[in-house]
């Protein structure tokens, strides 16, 4: 019996399925290619990572792949394989090529009943997605398996209609896929215009016309001649932090104190202030540490994996060992300058960075760190233009972004509305 005409708990992409097409488990109509490699194989397919595919598009992210890998499935041109680790992901790819793959990924033999490359559309479709990912298993790293897969519906119509929606897909979603490239590009345009238009401020000043003096620091060139070049430390004091033991329980419970950790990087990362934590510690915990409460208004900043994250905390707040500290003496530095400051030379920032797995920049590294210092009125003058200047750009990159978000959803409404034959065109 067919799975449409035996199940009432239907996923809602697949309830209004056209007459005429065939309603069944998709595992009925597609098989689970389990084979591995012999050595012979090993020595001479390339070898395909779920972390080589693009989400959603399932475009591959390196142009050449590595060596098969003993541990893999085989695969063949016309295979489809489907990420079952965090299926949200979206990770699908349409062989072109004889391979190897991770055992992540699921290795989909299409039947003489359906065409291959709408078969990839059906499992990069939100519905199927979405479907899957309700099933997956596994708090930290969700995943799915061919009992899940198999057992969802597969709408499908006659091999002339599944080519028409495959080549109506191709074309519609290589053109939004061109259309959101672009828009990415411009928004790496304006990323690079903020990191222009922030280093400069921070080294030249908003007078063109002031006369300048070699800094002696090779990222800042020259600067105007009445500012100084002083160490951080100089005019800031210097504070890290720590972690209380996670293994006592009570240094974990009724946490009320914000704690700046690399758990915080996206919002160091998004934001020129930090007002929360995603994680905060107790008074016991603090004391049992070598955090201390650190007064609002300082500049932390990450100085392990993702290097040179800031904001200025906008309340009292503790700090892990991952992350520094500058206390500012706001009679030599404004806190916003010296945060633009740090902002302006992330390429020495990652000069500075040592470690090729996880980056880390060591205190001695951190000490030496200078910045070209004007007046405090000065100061405020380059913090209030570089601030507007920041809003009009981070205005426009939120338009891009929208837009954006819009050819995404719009691409996968089409996707969705096509495999289950809501679009009348391609049905006849």
């Amino acid at each position: 019996m067919s799975y449409f005409a035996s199940s009432d708990q239907l996923p809602e992409w697949a309830k209004h399925v056209p007459d005429g097409w065939r309603k069944d488990w998709l595992k009925w109509h597609v098989s689970l290619s389990t084979a591995r490699p012999d050595e012979e194989q090993r020595a001479t397919l390339p070898y395909l990572s779920n972390e080589d595919i693009a989400s959603w598009t399932g475009k591959l992210l390196r142009e050449e792949l590595e060596p098969c890998e003993a541990d893999s499935r085989l695969f063949q041109t016309d295979d489809v394989l489907f990420n079952k680790l965090r299926p949200y992901l979206a990770k699908v790819f349409h062989a072109s090529f004889d391979g190897a793959s991770s055992g992540e990924l699921l290795c989909l033999r299409p039947s003489e009943r359906v065409q291959a490359r709408y078969l990839f559309y059906v499992l990069t479709s939100f519905g199927f997605i979405d479907a899957i990912d309700s099933h997956s298993f596994g708090s930290k790293m969700p995943r799915a398996d061919w009992e899940t897969v198999g057992h969802q519906p597969l709408p499908l119509p006659p091999l002339a209609t599944q080519r028409r929606i495959a080549s109506f897909l191709d074309e519609k979603t290589a053109r939004i896929d061109a259309l959101i490239e672009k828009k990415q590009t411009l928004l790496e345009r304006l990323a690079e215009k903020r990191q222009a238009l922030i280093t400069r401020a921070v080294t030249k000043g908003l007078n063109p016309d002031v006369p300048m003096k070699p800094s002696g620091i090779g990222w800042m060139g020259d600067v105007p001649t009445h500012w100084r070049i002083a160490p951080v430390k100089r005019i800031a004091k210097l504070e890290s932090g720590h972690t209380p033991d996670k293994k006592v329980d009570e240094y974990w419970q009724d946490c009320e104190i914000p704690w700046v950790s690399l758990n915080d990087t996206a919002t160091l990362r998004a934001d020129d202030y930090i007002s929360d934590t995603a994680f905060k510690i107790n008074e016991l915990g603090l004391a049992n540490s070598s955090a201390r409460m650190l007064p609002s208004r300082a500049v932390v900043f990450t100085r392990d994996a993702t290097i040179g994250e800031s904001a200025i905390t906008t309340r009292p707040m503790a700090v892990s060992q991952h992350i520094i500290a500058w206390l500012c003496d706001e009679a030599m530095v404004i806190p916003e300058f010296l945060l633009f400051a740090i902002y302006g030379m992330t390429q020495e920032l990652l000069r500075l960075t040592n470690g090729s797995t996880i980056g880390t920049i060591g205190l001695a590294d951190v000490k030496g760190i200078c910045v070209a210092v004007p007046s405090v009125a000065e100061q405020a003058a380059i913090v209030n233009s570089v601030s507007q200047q920041k809003q009009r750009l981070g205005d426009a990159v939120t338009k891009v972004s929208a837009s954006i978000d819009a050819l995404h959803e719009h691409r996968s409404a089409l996707i969705t509305a096509a495999v289950s034959g809501q679009l009348a065109e391609l049905n006849g």
